[in-house]
């Protein structure tokens, strides 16, 4: 379930939303500390490839204050299905902590940690995911190169046999313990004079493989591939930002059957939830 500042932020909702926020010109800084947030709608939350809102609208926002030692503490929000299976309020609320500095002229290393939280909910639900990522620049191309891991928790686990029980909240391994890791790459080029960014993402899921208690996992397959292709553009004379873009995994329909019942609200019989989508978003940033 997430990631992630919309473009994320996915974080998705940080990156490409996971999967996917824009890159939003920001004024310059007038001391040593600056606060940077964006808030947005986009047609369906997807994290690292896979639903969290049961393909329906989801609203999210976020706020960083960075210091100009490099360090930066934030939050990030979104609603989920809406179904109960996360526990509490059906709400995702990331906290995120970490360090920038400059490698080079154009790099820059990000190193972190994000704490998902789902307010309301069991504590076995909450997690933590150490990060770190190198991007940089080169004329109108910025690339970036990520990789986070968290390491084994109660919410990463694989707490359900099959995906019946899951649907039936019936643990067959209860305390059971995990860990993942994520790698991506995303790669974005500025059409000049236009206000057009077109970008592209990809990334790899390796860890725990089943649903943990209240169905929280990151890779509940065990192992995949996700990959998103895109495009924002800036309005004019506006904090707004306009985004499209196509997600997909290498998830099958078997495995993705085994994660609807608990991803959504159990009305999906295909579980379409990992297949392929246009994900819009309008974004405000500030």
């Amino acid at each position: 379930m997430k990631m992630r500042l919309l473009a994320g932020v996915a974080g998705l909702a940080a990156a490409f939303l996971a999967s996917a926020s824009p890159a939003f010109a920001q004024e310059e800084p007038t001391g040593p500390v600056t606060v940077t947030g964006s808030v947005g709608i986009v047609s369906e939350y997807r994290f690292r490839g896979v639903s969290q809102s049961d393909k329906e609208l989801a609203v999210q926002g976020g706020v960083t204050v960075s210091h100009e030692s490099g360090l930066y503490v934030g939050t990030w929000g979104s609603n989920l299905a809406g179904w109960g299976t996360f526990g509490g309020a059906n709400m995702e609320l990331d906290l995120i902590a970490g360090f920038k500095t400059q490698l080079g002229e154009g790099a820059t290393l990000d190193v972190g940690a994000t704490w998902y939280m789902y307010p309301g909910g069991f504590d076995n639900t909450d997690f933590i995911e150490p990060y770190a990522k190198i991007s940089g620049t080169t004329g109108p191309v910025s690339l970036t190169a990520g990789v986070a891991y968290a390491p084994k928790q109660e919410a990463l686990g694989a707490w359900y046999a099959t995906g019946l029980d899951a649907a039936n909240g019936v643990y067959t391994d209860p305390g059971d313990k995990n860990d993942n890791l994520y790698l991506w790459g995303d790669a974005a080029v500025g059409v000049p004079n236009t206000g057009l960014t077109v970008k592209g993402h990809i990334g790899y899921s390796n860890g725990n493989k089943g649903l943990g208690p209240f169905a929280t996992s990151v890779a509940p397959t065990g192992e995949y591939w996700d990959w998103l292709i895109g495009a924002d553009y800036v309005i004019p004379g506006t904090p707004l930002t306009l985004g499209v873009a196509y997600i997909d995994t290498d998830i099958g329909k078997r495995e993705a059957a085994y994660l609807q019942p608990s991803f959504s609200k159990g009305q999906d019989a295909t579980g379409q939830i990992a297949g392929s989508t246009v994900v819009a978003s309008l974004t405000a940033a500030f």
